[in-house]
Formats: C-alpha cells, sequence, structure tokens
C-alpha cells in the first residue's frame, strides 16, 4: 500500500494534517482573521456583561500550546498577531448620531459601549475586565477643537494598534459634558472617581487622568478642583496630554477606568461617603483643627459674588445679617469672597460655618466642607424659578447628598425687564446673570429663624456630647 506523502517543518517530519501544513495554516489564519474581525463588530455594538466568561479569548492559549509544541512554527503565530493587530478598529470618541441625546444611555462619548452600574453605585467601565473579554482601552485623541476626530478600540495586550504607546498603571478617562474650570462642575465629574477609589476599601490611585469635553482633550483642569483631588488621592494629578504618543498619537492603557456620567446612579448613601471623604482629607491636608471652637459659637458666613448674580448692595444685605447675628450670643459674621482665598483659606473658613449665605453660584459647591447638619440659605436673581429649569436646584440637591440642611431660597421678583413675555425661554438670556435686591423684613425674618434653629441644634449636641472628630480616621488613608 502506498504510504500518504508527508511535509516537513524544520527538520520535523509530521502528518498532512499538522499544523505546519500550508494549506490547513492558510485556512486558519483565515478562519481566525474572520473571526476576530466579527468579534470586535460583535462586542464593539452590544453591551458586555460583568458575568462573561474569562477575559482571556481561547485562541491565545491556542497559540501558546502550538508555539510550545512546534518551535518552528513561531514566525506563522507571530504574523498572526500581526494580522490580529492590523484589525484593531477605531471608532469616532464622540459620535455625532447621538448628538440629540449626548448625556443620555450610552451617550455619544464611546458610544458603542456600556457601563457596569450596580444600584445605587457609579456607572463605569474598566479595561481590562470580563465585559471587554480581556481587551485592553486604545485611544487616539489629542484633538482640542473636534471631538470627532479623535478615537478609541479596544486591543488585546499582544495584539496592540502598530506604534501604540502602552501606558503602564492605572488611568482615569473622564468625560464631562460641561468644563472642568468651574468648580461645580469640574467636581460633578471628578465624584465618580472618588465612589470607584473608595469601593471595598480598594483605594486605587491613578498615574495619570485623560479629561475630554465633547470629545475633545483637555489638559487641565480649575485649581480647586485640582487640589481637591490631589488631597483626595493623595498624589499628584498628572493630565495626560498625548505627547509621547508618536505621529500617530495612539496610546493604550494597562488599566483604565471611564466614567461619563458624573454622579448619576449614585446613591444618597454612596455620595455621603464620597463627600465626609473628601472633606476629612481636606480638613487633614490643610491642617484645620476645630477641637477649641465650642459648640456655644455659631459662625455665619456671607459668600460673596462680584458681577452676575451678585448682590445689587452688598453693605445693606450684609448689614442686615450682621444686625441679626448680634442678637445670638456666640454669633460670628464672616464676608468674604472665595475668589480671594486660597484652597486651604476656603477649607478653613467653612469648617468654622454653621451658616452659608450665598447667591446661587460655583462658590457654593464648598458647602460640603461645613460640618455635616449645617445650614444653606440661596438667592435667586428675577426670573429664574420659571425659566432657568432643574439646574437651578443644584445646591439644594448637593445640600442633601453631602449632609447638610438646605433652609430654601429667596428670588427676586424685581430685576431687568423683558422685552418678551416674562415665561418666553430668550428672556432667560437677561435674567441669568441678573443681580440680586434684598427684603429687610423677609431677610430679617429669615436670618433669625435660621439662626435660632442652629443654636438649638448645637445646644442639643452639647447634651448628647455628639462632637465630630476633624483629624484621624480618614478612609483610604
Amino acid at each position: 500500500m502506498a504510504r500518504a506523502p508527508s511535509e516537513s517543518c524544520g527538520d520535523t517530519n509530521i502528518s498532512h494534517w499538522s499544523f505546519c501544513s500550508p494549506k490547513l495554516f492558510v485556512y486558519i489564519l483565515a478562519t481566525c482573521v474572520i473571526l476576530l474581525i466579527l468579534f470586535q463588530i460583535q462586542y464593539l455594538d452590544s453591551p458586555g456583561s460583568p458575568s462573561s466568561s474569562s477575559p482571556s479569548w481561547p485562541l491565545f492559549h491556542s497559540w501558546n500550546a502550538v508555539s510550545q509544541e512546534r518551535p518552528n512554527c513561531s514566525h506563522e503565530l507571530l504574523a498572526l498577531a500581526e494580522k490580529l493587530s492590523d484589525a484593531v478598529t477605531f471608532l469616532p470618541l464622540k459620535d455625532l448620531r447621538y448628538a440629540q441625546t449626548a448625556q443620555q444611555g450610552h451617550t455619544w462619548f464611546m458610544s458603542s459601549l456600556y457601563d457596569t452600574h450596580a444600584e445605587g453605585e457609579v456607572q463605569y467601565q474598566q479595561y481590562p475586565s470580563a465585559a471587554s473579554r480581556g481587551r485592553l482601552l486604545c485611544i487616539k485623541g489629542r484633538d482640542t477643537h473636534d471631538g470627532a476626530r479623535n478615537s478609541y478600540a479596544l486591543a488585546w495586550r499582544d495584539a496592540l494598534p502598530r506604534n501604540a504607546t502602552f501606558l503602564t498603571g492605572l488611568t482615569f478617562v473622564s468625560y464631562n459634558h460641561y468644563n472642568y474650570d468651574n468648580i461645580w462642575h469640574g467636581l460633578s465629574a471628578m465624584v465618580p472617581f472618588v465612589a470607584w477609589h473608595l469601593r471595598d476599601g480598594q483605594c486605587a490611585v491613578p498615574a495619570r487622568w485623560v479629561l475630554y469635553h465633547w470629545g475633545e482633550l483637555r489638559i487641565k483642569m480649575g485649581p480647586w478642583v485640582k487640589s481637591l483631588m490631589q488631597v483626595t488621592f493623595g498624589g499628584s494629578v498628572n493630565m495626560e496630554e498625548f505627547g509621547d504618543s508618536g505621529d500617530e498619537g495612539v496610546a493604550c492603557f494597562e488599566e483604565a477606568v471611564v466614567m461619563r456620567h458624573n454622579e448619576g446612579g449614585m446613591s444618597r448613601e454612596r455620595r455621603l461617603e464620597v463627600f465626609d471623604m473628601m472633606r476629612c482629607k481636606a480638613r487633614e491636608y490643610c491642617n484645620v483643627r476645630n477641637e477649641g471652637r465650642g459648640l456655644a459659637v455659631i459662625g455665619l458666613t456671607m459668600l460673596m459674588r462680584t458681577g452676575a448674580r451678585s448682590f445689587r448692595n452688598d453693605s445693606a444685605v450684609v448689614g442686615i445679617f450682621q444686625r441679626e447675628c448680634g442678637k445670638v450670643e456666640g454669633c460670628n459674621l464672616t464676608v468674604a469672597y472665595a475668589h480671594n482665598l486660597t484652597f486651604c483659606q476656603q477649607v478653613k473658613l467653612m469648617s468654622l460655618t454653621d451658616i452659608v449665605v450665598s447667591p446661587h453660584g460655583a462658590q457654593l459647591t464648598n458647602l460640603f466642607l461645613m460640618d455635616k447638619n449645617s445650614s444653606v440659605m440661596e438667592f435667586f436673581p428675577k426670573g429664574w424659578l420659571k425659566l432657568a429649569g432643574v439646574g437651578q436646584y443644584v445646591f439644594h440637591w448637593f445640600a442633601s447628598w453631602s449632609g447638610m440642611k438646605h433652609e430654601g431660597a429667596w428670588r427676586d421678583p424685581n430685576g431687568d425687564d423683558c422685552p418678551y413675555p416674562e415665561d418666553d425661554r430668550r428672556c432667560m438670556s437677561i435674567y441669568k446673570n441678573g443681580r440680586i435686591g434684598y427684603n429687610d423684613t423677609f431677610f430679617e425674618e429669615w436670618a433669625r429663624n435660621v439662626l435660632m434653629k442652629v443654636k438649638t441644634r448645637k445646644i442639643e449636641e452639647a447634651l448628647n456630647k455628639n462632637t465630630t472628630s476633624v483629624l484621624g480616621g480618614c478612609a483610604c488613608s
């Protein structure tokens, strides 16, 4: 009987069906490339499940087994890895198809990917993970003017895009629909990272931050926000600019966490935990000690503004609160402009504050730095109630999220005239930055009621010896 012809691989004779058979190798190579492309499309267009199977793709195990059994075939495997690398698919960071629902669902930022979200917890993406099948996040995204020109992809570590820069350590990737300079919008984008940092006591610290606004790269955050992140994570905040990512500007991250919904989805309990930790860390860093202050002292702080949404007559408003404060034993009035204070000066001031009086504005973000159960009194220009939308309530919500008491708001019935009906949306452009008047009788009664409420609370705390330690015990210390 005639013997079947044999083919050789190096110096070893093997059967017609060995991995070194040219026909079989071509068949396997073509099949693998087709499967990879199908897998890329499937997993970029459908949500990953945290309960999915092992993140390692079985094909890579097969490669390892074959390379060990047939060392002389390793160059074929390297060629296949190059094919996988070339097959990595980049998609635009800002998907214009979802421009009308830019902040909803999967958003228009990395729109093909879905978040991991447990009830009451932060919404996030993590790479590599079971949901990504073990693939890393790669970004080609240093354009600062057009987010649609920046792009992203997922790739296995053994088959990264050509000329990609591999960045070690943990990377925080943030999407903010507003901006990072304003302390309220900047803090809102940072809160989910702090929540993720605190989860299960893992306290992971980022090696770098990558910031995007509308898919456009941002290379700085406001000084106040940056200082708070430095003290929260215990180190410098390194902003990635992709300057060392070669001509293509492709960077792949050893580990990455992506946030694009701010604090959305977080329970009040989780938010309280986050703000407790940041308050504690800020006071610890700024060496704030309130032991000698005493519960009999009531700190009344007026955080003032200049220009938009400032009081028309600062001295008249200050005079009203000064008179009412003078009627309460132990009440100390402080008038301050946040933009004139350093980060630690603001931390110190708010640690001495039991009642903050301020127009609606970003400076009220400091309110979480007060002791819990402290009070907030807020003021608005004419027209906001009808036209400003839900955004006018952010500091009411923020007070609740951080354990404070919002004592209501005064809305000026007078102000600049609008040439359209007062409920016309076009009037908001006039009312938005209007200035705020005052009402002697209302302000006096309001101040008196809040002062007495705070005094009663502090007396009860003294009787119950319910004091809070300022230093020590911060989470993730």
